[in-house]
């Protein structure tokens, strides 16, 4: 593996960080799906940096940054499932994002972020994991199915007006 990259928990002094590369990842990744408003309204609720220092500060949750020459080039978070899928229980955990910028991908770091996610989801033992995937994201669908996860349902994911037909992805212990 390439040493010029680092993989850590993020702490709640990376909120300005986490914000700004979560808005690049969503934006690389699924962009072009979405009309310029609808875009920007997500981006605006969904990554802005007091949002992420919450989730940071959090005792529930957990955020990984991958960098490379000490800039942050992927992350991955975890915390309680909040998938609304009727067989989600107390005690079970999400993979809520996992994104490297696309300059960085195919060599193996999205696969150790994938596994510090799993093992903190998993520190106090196997217990059911979860994932929603967008249904054309059929890569991650392979990834996450290589790993035990298979389609358990289906829900609506809303970027401003849009909504996207999102797979929810389950892994039993």
């Amino acid at each position: 593996m390439d040493n010029r990259y680092t993989l850590r928990r993020a702490t709640a002094d990376d909120a300005d960080t986490l914000s700004a590369l979560a808005t690049r990842t969503f934006v690389e990744t699924f962009g072009h799906l979405y009309p310029p408003e609808d875009l920007q309204a997500f981006l605006d609720e969904a990554y802005p940096a007091a949002r992420q220092r919450v989730i940071l500060e959090h005792p529930d949750y957990a955020v990984w940054l991958l960098e490379c020459d000490g800039v942050a080039v992927g992350h991955a978070a975890a915390g309680p499932c909040g998938l609304p899928h009727p067989q989600v229980r107390p005690g079970d955990g999400e993979l809520k994002r996992l994104y490297l910028l696309q300059g960085h991908q195919n060599g193996g770091w999205g696969s150790r972020l994938f596994q510090a996610a799993l093992a903190w989801l998993e520190r106090e033992g196997p217990r059911t994991l979860w994932i929603g995937v967008w249904s054309e994201n059929f890569g991650a669908q392979r990834f996450y199915g290589r790993h035990g996860f298979e389609k358990a349902g289906e829900y609506e994911f809303p970027v401003g007006r849009v909504r996207d037909r999102e797979f929810i992805l389950r892994r039993s212990p």
